[in-house]
């Protein structure tokens, strides 16, 4: 229902955002804001704000996966939008409707030099679905509007919207209009049938579910659409977790003899990209199904690439029944063979620790359904192979952009969404020098979680194949042994060093039980090298 607010800009401004559910503001405060900030203050909406301006993006984009809802940063003008584009673009590649609100240099002075006086459009044009400043403050509640509309249509992504200092602080009357509500895209039906046929003819298929099954809400839909087809089915992204680890058809260890044997393999709600060998998966047939036109993979060939919303589609394919049983046993056994192997790797106590022996001690500790969050290179790849979420929606990681420095931020809105959840950020030594300082934040607004860094001294990911590729490698050293732990300490949290493989479960408890920002430091083995297979080109 429409209603008539008067006020300033900043009250305009939270009066059209709340109409989309949001309940908070990420921020690094900033004078070009102060009516925002003032309008939450007055309203009780929840302000937090951190030390970075990247890790309000990414604190945003935290609750935006995760709550699959705008969530909102705030950014004060010129340093504070450029701090921020690593998040708005690591958003722009997750698909992550995230509102980015800037302020901006007056107007009414532009061209004379006033303070932080840039243009943010040029810049953020290219990471954004729609990017635009508000001229008067009189349309606020219109261009927010607009705005939001365009960051959760499919397919979903980052806006941005910045207001110059005169029309922000200005006051005027006008109407908060009702939130704009997506109606769900039909899938073409011939496109639709064509996905259906060859599924329900495939010997061999398996499905691939990516985090667009869960932000477009449709973990039922696959799991429908598998039990009925008998497909197994692989995951990455937030579509971890969509089967629980314990499902007959859930897969995570075959996906090479998935990939080599199959014949027909669909692709729902993710990209085909470096992840996913570009598509190119030998003889078999590809279906990718995704939820915007944008999102169809030129580069590939697909025998079909239905359009439209998740659910309807995946319901769609449901309408058909299948038996795989021999193809499934196969799988099965190739993942428990698997599977077998790895025991002695999450259980081994060696000196120095490897890297797999941590995720044996964090698969002892961890709830099911803890939110896990991967921040680092050859560490945060040893999580994604031995860490299962055992509910959906509990798994985030910077996505295709490869971001680092989405640790804190993504802990901040983890632990804003689950109040009572156990919270966990896995953390290379490296990442940890993009946003540790954002402990502090989390302290001081009592934001409680778990930092494990598995510190090697090195840059891992670049040094082991650079190694490789000449023999010597340079720009890869840290300075081994650091003490992240005290770092956490000295802001207000609490943490320890670990260096011997038999504490460290009791370290991860007592940090789970402390209750404020914890960070579990494991000194890792700097010759294990993650055995990577994925091309980067």
């Amino acid at each position: 229902m429409a209603e008539t607010i008067n006020g300033h800009g900043g009250d305009l401004m939270l009066a059209a955002l709340r109409a989309y559910g949001v309940t908070e503001v990420f921020t690094l405060s900033g004078g070009h804001l102060f009516p925002l900030y003032d309008a939450l203050h007055t309203t009780g909406v929840r302000l937090l704000d951190v030390r970075h301006e990247q890790s309000a993006v990414f604190a945003a984009e935290a609750v935006a996966k995760l709550q699959r809802r705008p969530a909102v940063a705030a950014l004060t003008a010129g340093p504070g939008v450029t701090n921020g584009i690593s998040g708005i673009t690591s958003a722009h590649f997750n698909g992550s409707p995230v509102v980015v609100i800037g302020g901006r240099a007056p107007q009414f002075r532009w061209g004379a030099g006033s303070l932080q006086e840039i243009d943010h459009l040029p810049i953020v044009r290219p990471v954004t679905k729609h990017a635009e400043t508000i001229m008067s403050t009189a349309q606020t509640p219109e261009v927010i509007h607009r705005a939001v509309a365009a960051a959760i249509a499919p397919h979903r992504g980052p806006v941005f919207v910045d207001a110059p200092l005169e029309v922000i602080f200005d006051k005027a009357e006008a109407v908060i209009g009702a939130a704009h509500v997506v109606t769900p895209q039909e899938p073409d039906p011939d496109e639709l049938a064509r996905a259906v046929a060859l599924l329900a003819r495939a010997e061999r298929p398996i499905f691939i579910a990516g985090s667009d099954v869960y932000t477009g809400d449709a973990v039922a839909a696959l799991r429908e659409a598998a039990e009925a087809l008998q497909v197994p089915v692989f995951a990455n992204g937030m579509g971890r977790g969509a089967l629980p680890p314990g499902h007959p058809l859930a897969f995570a260890r075959a996906r090479k003899a998935a990939l080599t044997g199959a014949d027909v393999v669909c692709v729902v709600g993710t990209p085909l990209d470096f992840r996913l060998g570009f598509g190119d998966y030998g003889e078999a047939q590809v279906i990718h199904i995704v939820d915007a036109e944008s999102q169809r993979a030129g580069h590939a060939k697909t025998a079909a690439s239905p359009v439209g919303d998740l659910r309807l589609i995946l319901t769609g394919l449901a309408q058909k029944s299948a038996r795989h049983e021999d193809w499934v046993a196969k799988l099965r056994e190739v993942e428990d063979a698997a599977r077998a192997k790895e025991v002695d790797a999450l259980a081994a106590d060696t000196d120095p620790i490897k890297p797999s022996r941590v995720y044996g001690a964090l698969r002892a500790v961890l709830d099911p359904d803890a939110v896990t969050i991967g921040d680092g290179g050859d560490f945060v790849s040893y999580a994604g192979k031995y860490l299962e979420p055992g509910v959906p929606g509990a798994w985030l990681d910077p996505g295709p952009y490869g971001c680092l420095g989405t640790g804190m931020g993504y802990a901040m809105g983890a632990r804003v969404t689950y109040p009572d959840r156990q919270i966990c950020v896995l953390m290379g030594d490296g990442a940890a020098g993009f946003s540790l300082m954002d402990v502090e934040s989390l302290v001081r607004q009592n934001l409680p979680v778990v930092i494990v860094v598995g510190n090697n001294g090195i840059w891992g990911l670049e040094k082991h194949p650079m190694q490789a590729l000449y023999g010597y490698d340079v720009a890869a050293d840290l300075q081994p042994g650091l003490r992240y732990d005290d770092v956490v300490k000295a802001m207000g949290g609490a943490g320890e060093t670990v260096s011997v493989a038999r504490e460290l479960e009791p370290a991860l408890r007592r940090g789970f039980a402390s209750g404020v920002p914890y960070l579990v430091n494991v000194l890792t083995d700097p010759t294990d090298m993650y055995p990577r297979s994925a091309n980067l080109a």
